[in-house]
């Protein structure tokens, strides 16, 4: 059997602060979430302004990267280069960019997914967010 690191809740509040801050710093109202490697939600805020849309995809965006080990864009690329069989894919709902997976040494821990803003503003504030795991 073989051991696996797992996010805690003080890398999850890590997470949100810096992700928190870089959407704030660009004055991006948006809602983020994390997900654990299962793409089960562990944390979800909506920014002042932030549409209430947002709450929803934001986790389905980060769910999406999770269970596919893989930046959400990438589902979106694929189904606009015309293999639109992707829409059928069982339990992936946010293929579109701003769900971006959270890497460690290898190791799948989770994803950011983001919603709000354009979607490589969402990613790019997902990324932010995991930076700041990564630095520590």
């Amino acid at each position: 059997m073989k051991s696996k690191p797992t996010l805690e809740l003080a890398d999850i509040k890590r997470i949100a602060a810096a992700a928190e801050a870089e959407a704030l710093a660009n004055g991006w109202a948006v809602s983020i979430a994390i997900v654990d490697d299962g793409g089960h939600l562990l944390w979800l805020q909506r920014l002042d302004g932030a549409a209430p849309i947002s709450a929803q995809i934001a986790p389905a965006k980060a769910n999406t990267a999770a269970l596919g080990r893989r930046e959400s864009r990438v589902y979106e690329e694929t189904i606009n280069q015309g293999r639109t069989s992707f829409l059928s894919a069982p339990a992936l709902r946010g293929m579109l960019e701003g769900g971006v997976p959270i890497i460690v040494d290898g190791h799948h821990l989770g994803a950011v997914g983001v919603s709000g803003v354009q979607s490589q503003q969402d990613a790019q504030i997902a990324r932010a967010g995991i930076a700041a795991l990564t630095a520590s």
